[in-house]
């Protein structure tokens, strides 16, 4: 068994990594071999040693199984907290979605049951002036999963996301909702009308909760739901 999927999300802050590493951390409870990557961060702070290293990449690299070194979970990380083209700009660098995703590529010998590759924020953000993350996805091939959050407009989002996947191409293999405004309205109906509505199944639903940790998002989810998308 190997599976291995892109990861995108409705917008910025939605979930992304909060489910990747859950995914990747309740696979590895099961015995199989979890691999998380994110190419490509912003938002990154220097350590000690003078690299700069990004909190969501370091949430993909201790929730996988497979234990790599940071430079390969985070090819490229950018300080600035913004998107990611404009930060690379102003640091004089030209983001490319073919280098990104070559490194994705060298990364995937390592014998895993599941590889997650998680995106910045959602499927249009730009890498330069012709290229977005969707191209990264389609370069690579990967089924996608898609992470909804779950707040007023979050219909729209998600439907326009889908449609933006079917039409690059690539095969949405499921979403996940997770609840990032505790006080949303009609939360049920909505949930019901996504999975009227979106064409793929729903693979699992996080509950908000304050700084709530992938261990614990993990056990809303079911890696053997993710596996048979």
């Amino acid at each position: 068994m190997s599976e291995a999927f892109f990861v995108t999300g409705t917008d910025t802050g939605v979930g992304k990594t909060l489910v990747s590493a859950a995914f990747l951390h309740a696979a590895a409870l099961r015995g199989l071999r979890s691999l998380g990557l994110k190419p490509l961060a912003s938002g990154s702070e220097r350590a000690a040693d003078g690299r700069l290293l990004n909190e969501d990449a370091l949430a993909l690299q201790q929730a996988a199984s497979i234990k790599l070194p940071y430079e390969a979970v985070n090819a490229l990380s950018l300080e600035p907290a913004i998107a990611p083209h404009l930060a690379a700009e102003e640091h004089g660098l030209r983001l490319s979605a073919h280098a990104l995703a070559e490194h994705c590529r060298g990364q995937m010998g390592h014998g895993h049951d599941l590889l997650l590759v998680e995106g910045a924020g959602g499927w249009r953000v730009p890498l330069n002036d012709t290229e977005t993350l969707a191209d990264l996805a389609q370069l690579l091939d990967l089924p996608v999963i898609l992470v909804v959050g779950l707040r007023l407009g979050c219909v729209n989002h998600a439907l326009l996301s889908a449609e933006a996947i079917a039409a690059d191409g690539l095969r949405l293999a499921g979403w996940v909702g997770s609840q990032i405004d505790p006080g949303m309205p009609r939360l049920e109906q909505n949930l019901r009308t996504l999975e009227a509505r979106l064409p793929a199944p729903c693979i699992g639903v996080i509950p908000y909760r304050a700084d709530i940790h992938f261990a614990d998002a993990a056990q809303s989810l079911d890696p053997g739901r993710l596996l048979r998308a």
